[in-house]
């Protein structure tokens, strides 16, 4: 299968995966109406197009808090993406450090936080979530730091899970889950051999570590709905600053009242994000979502961006619509799955070298020169 673009990931992950894993990894919550928004809304955004600019020196290279990048573009933390290929949070790590990209691994991993740094060969950024369980946090942030990880990715949008439709009729959930999963295991054998066979032990590492026992898949929606709190407020996180010595970015930002609340709080930075449509259907995409956002905070702490991002064009786009960093999410993970370390270089291959094009095709010849000046009509 010839490989030019996510589109074609996308199908060879949909032929590589069980239905219960691929589902996950492509659903969205309720009728799914905002995780296509995400997409659409950003299609819609047009950019100016300038000739004759001398575009010769052109470089992808930017800054974000302490780092010097080879792009804008994070690779989002993805819950499970060890079971999308052999150890599969290892490989995205060696890939982000190949490409000399962040890669923020998830709370939720496969593989624990230690084993993805030593695969990384430098330290990582981490995700948690707002948990009932504070000794857990609190573990975990204490495991984070002595890794040397400085970078938190603190997502808020998570009070409750979302309704996910995709999952009870997939097995992801729901009656004899297990053994539909077995099934649809069956006639996926390259992935059989490859994840379910030699990719164990399919563990959620960074609870297990805490927990000192297995977490696996079986117990993964069960705990996460178990330990999810819906009376976090503001006000509940003070302690965090108490024990985390290094940067804070508040994840799940979709209302510029949210954002000024995170730089009160003393947030570095914050993504805006729907939870790439997982969560609360019917919201605002990121796009859409994301000018309002950055005027808000006025240049006073970084805004990054996820949801519906899947070429180096798209990338552009947000760039335009005020983000200063850019992160993918099912763009890797599909790639991932189709390919596995070499799939998710290929794909970041292929966004720099889109990133390359839509630059030179508006005039610019660095992300800092990515403004709004090269839309080429107002956008809420």
């Amino acid at each position: 299968m010839i490989i030019a673009s996510t589109t074609d990931f996308r199908r060879a992950a949909e032929k590589r995966l069980p239905r219960f894993l691929f589902d996950y990894i492509d659903g969205g919550a309720f009728a799914e109406k905002t995780l296509q928004r995400n997409v659409d809304d950003l299609a819609e955004v047009a950019l100016r197009q300038r000739v004759l600019r001398d575009v010769s020196a052109l470089s992808l290279e930017t800054k974000l808090f302490d780092e010097t990048l080879a792009m804008p573009v994070l690779l989002a933390p993805i819950g499970l993406g060890g079971m999308a290929a052999r150890r599969g949070e290892l490989q995205v790590a060696k890939a982000a450090t190949a490409a000399n990209i962040p890669y923020v691994l998830s709370t939720v991993s496969v593989c624990d936080a230690k084993a993805v740094t030593e695969a990384s060969g430098r330290p990582i950024w981490f995700q948690l979530y707002v948990l009932k369980d504070r000794a857990f946090m609190r573990d975990a942030l204490e495991r984070a730091m002595a890794l040397g990880v400085t970078k938190l990715v603190f997502t808020v949008d998570m009070p409750v899970p979302g309704s996910r439709y995709r999952d009870p009729h997939s097995g992801m959930s729901g009656p004899w889950s297990g053994v539909r999963r077995m099934k649809q295991a069956v006639f996926k054998p390259g992935w059989a051999w490859d994840v379910g066979l030699h990719g164990r032990p399919h563990d959620l590492g960074n609870i297990s570590a805490y927990r000192g026992k297995a977490t696996g898949l079986a117990d993964y929606i069960g705990w996460l709905g178990e330990n999810f709190d819906p009376s976090i407020s503001w006000k509940d996180l003070e302690w965090i600053r108490d024990v985390w010595n290094g940067q804070i970015i508040i994840k799940g930002i979709l209302d510029p009242e949210d954002a000024r609340d995170a730089l009160r709080f003393g947030a570095d930075g914050v993504v805006v994000s729907n939870h790439g449509g997982r969560q609360l259907d019917g919201v605002l995409s990121s796009a859409r979502a994301l000018p309002a956002i950055a005027e808000a905070v006025g240049g006073q702490m970084t805004v990054l961006v996820d949801g519906g991002v899947r070429t180096g064009l798209d990338v552009v786009r947000m760039l335009a619509l005020g983000a200063d960093g850019v992160m993918l999410g099912r763009a890797y993970i599909y790639a991932l799955a189709a390919g596995g370390q070499a799939g998710v270089t290929r794909l970041l291959q292929l966004v720099a070298a889109e990133m390359r094009v839509a630059m030179a095709l508006t005039g610019v010849t660095s992300p800092a020169q990515i403004t709004r000046e090269i839309l080429a009509q107002t956008h809420p």
